[in-house]
């Protein structure tokens, strides 16, 4: 503990970041791992667990009220906006390989770039309209099997994207008069809810394994955001945001070792760019001292 009081903020947002990673991809490699169960059972128990560190943020005074709001609206938006996300995100992760879809959820801020521009009508200069561009190109480079093999398994991540640039835009507007638990809360609680509502379909009794998998699923994917939120809390996103960049290198090393996947060259060199253009938007905002909102849900 005393040598964690002695680190820097800049410090401690890079131990956060590195540990929002770890958390982030043992999500991803849980859920393509357990392929073999029902997908809304698989998604019941990211939100069953993931609830757990909601609740520990929760002021005691206000354990009985925190579900209380003035924005019901913008909270059911992001609600719906993010379960739709985190939907296609697991059916991409099902479906592709792993490294071809982390590479495609980086594309999250060039459509949130897109969406200010519509719906907050922000200004966006000459930088972040080519960051935007040099995005896209890097998307159209992974995407091909969708055009070249009919694989459409290729549109969830784009799905995922979007899903991800209308939470990251009422985000900007509820973290105005919300606490983050709330905002996580009825999120959590319709992907809960949708998962919950597939039992009638068949769900698996899990062997003592894949039980121990589902809590480390939950609780990684909510212990996840809280860690990546605390560290653009304490540092500049320019400092931090790299840092994310290392879930695609373990997607890549682990979709090898695990999936037996061998990562294509034109994935590598289109998520190069992806990375290049979503790190320039962060930087430009940070620069311009806008909310950054990272590219998860």
């Amino acid at each position: 503990l005393k040598a964690v009081n002695l680190l820097t903020k800049s410090q401690k947002a890079v131990l956060y970041m590195i540990g929002s990673v770890i958390c982030f991809s043992s999500m991803d490699l849980i859920v393509k791992y357990l392929d073999d169960v029902p997908f809304g059972q698989v998604l019941f128990m990211r939100f069953f667990f993931g609830m757990i560190p909601i609740f520990f943020l929760i002021p005691r005074d206000k354990i009985f009220t925190f579900y209380k709001t003035k924005r019901p609206m913008l909270h059911a938006f992001r609600a719906v906006s993010g379960t739709i996300a985190i939907i296609a995100l697991f059916v991409a992760l099902r479906n592709l390989p792993l490294a071809d879809v982390i590479s495609l959820t980086f594309t999250g801020p060039l459509f949130v770039t897109i969406m200010s521009v519509i719906f907050l009508s922000e200004k966006v200069g000459i930088r972040r309209w080519s960051a935007v561009l040099i995005g896209f190109v890097g998307m159209l480079f992974i995407i091909r099997p969708a055009f070249q093999e009919m694989n459409l398994y290729y549109i969830f991540p784009i799905i995922f994207s979007l899903g991800f640039a209308n939470v990251a835009i009422s985000i900007r507007s509820l973290s105005k008069t919300e606490p983050n638990y709330l905002i996580a809360f009825y999120f959590s609680l319709l992907s809960l809810l949708v998962g919950f509502s597939t039992i009638v379909n068949g769900w698996i009794w899990p062997t003592p394994y894949e039980a121990l998998l589902f809590a480390i699923l939950g609780l990684s994917g909510g212990v996840a955001n809280l860690l990546l939120t605390q560290s653009y809390r304490l540092a500049d996103a320019s400092l931090v945001s790299p840092i994310k960049y290392l879930s695609l290198v373990v997607a890549v090393v682990a979709g090898y070792l695990i999936f037996s996947e061998v990562p294509k060259t034109m994935t590598l060199f289109g998520a190069g760019l992806i990375v290049v253009s979503s790190f320039i938007i962060f930087r430009r905002e940070s620069t311009l001292k806008k909310q950054v909102v990272a590219p998860r849900v």
